[in-house]
């Protein structure tokens, strides 16, 4: 079984979108192993995106992420990774295949309701950045 991280975006929480967003990934097969709720400082946002410090985006995503509560979820499922990210759609709403959460609910390339590990060993950093392993849950 393999584990990703998800995180509820502040457009996402804002909007009062969690709910469906949730629903959308337990019907997608996904077991929540671990869920907080969180308000990322502008340090602790510029720690978790790092790998983006070069990029011309990464101030606004900075503040965009710490400009309201998130929700970071670890999820578990066979190939979590990659049927999360089938499942979330591309970053661009615009572009993502219809039924997928950032296609129903996103409304922008940067506010787009959700974050997903790019890969099986990002996801176990993004994960540890979150959560400490006695705050997962091994079954439910």
């Amino acid at each position: 079984m393999e584990r990703t991280l998800a995180i509820l975006k502040p457009d996402c929480v804002r909007q009062n979108l969690a709910g469906k967003v949730i629903d959308k990934i337990l019907a997608g097969g996904f077991r929540i192993v671990a869920l907080k709720m969180v308000k990322l400082t502008t340090d602790t946002a510029g720690a978790f995106y790092a790998v983006h410090k070069e990029r011309p985006f990464f101030n606004d995503l900075v503040k965009f992420m710490s400009s309201g509560t998130c929700i970071p979820l670890v999820l578990e499922k066979q190939n979590a990774v990659t049927a999360f990210r089938e499942l979330i759609g591309a970053t661009d709403p615009a572009q993502a295949v219809a039924g997928t959460i950032r296609r129903e609910f996103a409304s922008s390339k940067q506010e787009n309701i959700v974050h997903g590990s790019d890969s099986p060993e990002n996801a176990n950093l993004e994960i540890s950045f979150f959560f400490s392993n006695k705050e997962l849950v091994e079954n439910n």
